[in-house]
């Protein structure tokens, strides 16, 4: 019988974010606290763009926008935000969405699964991504039980099961 395998891969629904960031727009331009302070936030380019007049103002987008993430099931880790700048009178965060797994993140993951994981587990790093596989299915489920418990500093999401 052939491996059993999935990949785990670090992936963003782009339309998800775009959502997020309508529905914090819109908060934005309804709520009382972010009247008459220049709040505001969009996409600019490939980065998102919050503003406002001061400081407190612009993370309260910034909060905003991470509260509507999460009602979509978008992992923060994916969300890469800098910190506020002052720019003329405005204060500007620029917030960067994250996609697949790192070189060195793909390594840790692997060596993870190798020293923790049941025995006869093979993890392999293909590019962006990483396929575990094993003739036992339960031992497949087992890794996926061991990542899920653990803290990385990115998002992951497990594909291709079979």
């Amino acid at each position: 019988m052939a491996d059993s395998s999935f990949d785990i891969v670090s992936k963003v629904e782009r339309q998800e974010v775009d959502n997020a960031l309508n529905q914090a727009a819109k908060e934005i331009s309804q709520r009382y606290d972010f009247k008459g302070v220049g709040a505001s936030i969009a996409w600019s380019g490939e980065k998102i763009l919050m503003e406002a007049n001061s400081e407190e103002r612009v993370k309260a987008v910034l909060d905003v926008f991470q509260s509507k993430l999460i009602k979509r099931g978008i992992s923060l880790k994916a969300l890469d935000a800098g910190e506020p700048q002052l720019s003329g009178k405005e204060y500007k965060i620029f917030a960067s969405i994250k996609e697949g797994i790192s070189q060195e993140n793909a390594k840790k993951v692997a060596k993870t699964i190798r020293d923790e994981g049941p025995k006869g587990v093979k993890a392999q790093v293909q590019g962006e991504e990483l396929r575990v596989s094993s003739k036992s299915r339960d031992d497949l489920q087992a890794v996926i039980a061991l990542l899920k418990g653990k803290d990385f500093d990115f998002a992951m999401q497990f594909v291709n099961y079979r």
